[in-house]
């Protein structure tokens, strides 16, 4: 998997980027993915709104496994439990920082966000520190 990890990469990134321009373009939304979820799961939505909602997230989906599958393995010694609360750890800040990876590190950097280029310093910053810990305490 490692030795083709640069062109996939870039083809995965081609392709997130295209997206987000369509979604712009074409229906004046960011795509930002966890307020298109949080939207979808908690919001009262009319048809419309559901519907390229539900299409997007299965888009992902589906180009994600379909469109360039990769073999990997899911990391082992996690409990359960633990990978339960780093979920709903990620969740209540991308709430907190209204926004994730995409809408702020793909689409609010590519709109020159000022708010956005700060969010994404601020997690990416945290994730390096986070790894650099755990590789640390680790050994």
């Amino acid at each position: 998997m490692l030795e083709n990890l640069p062109i996939e990469a870039l083809y995965g990134g081609i392709l997130i980027g295209l997206s987000a321009a369509l979604l712009l373009a074409f229906n004046g939304r960011i795509a930002g993915i966890s307020g298109i979820l949080y939207n979808l799961l908690f919001n009262n939505l009319g048809d419309y709104d559901r519907n390229w909602r539900l299409a997007f997230l299965i888009g992902l989906l589906v180009g994600g496994y379909a469109l360039l599958p990769v073999d990997f393995a899911l990391r082992e010694g996690y409990s359960g439990l633990l990978l339960a609360l780093s979920g709903l750890a990620v969740g209540i800040g991308t709430r907190i920082g209204n926004g994730c990876t995409s809408g702020h590190g793909v689409c609010g950097i590519g709109l020159l966000a000022g708010r956005s280029i700060v969010a994404t310093l601020i997690f990416m910053g945290a994730g390096i520190i986070t790894v650099t810990l755990l590789r640390i305490m680790s050994i």
